[in-house]
């Protein structure tokens, strides 16, 4: 797993506050209690203050699972692999 992976899987897991085992690419909005529109912009400015980027609204309404946001943050250069 790359550095901006591990991040990744942080940064949802701190801001859904749920256990980082939960973070995987099936993780979806709405799909869990946690991630409610509230914490779907907890997450938002955690991403963007951990990688440095500004999201575009497209994206922040875009950016409806785990997969996604990493798809979603690849735009913006940050390279996992």
């Amino acid at each position: 797993m790359s550095e901006n992976e591990h991040k990744l899987r942080q940064v949802f897991a701190e801001a859904l506050a749920i256990d980082v085992g939960r973070v995987n690419d099936e993780l979806a909005y709405n799909q869990i209690e946690e991630w409610d529109s509230t914490a779907h912009m907890i997450l938002i400015a955690q991403l963007e203050d951990c990688f440095e980027v500004m999201l575009d609204t497209d994206d922040i309404i875009d950016m409806s699972s785990f997969a996604k946001a990493r798809q979603i943050l690849a735009k913006y250069e940050v390279i996992f692999g």
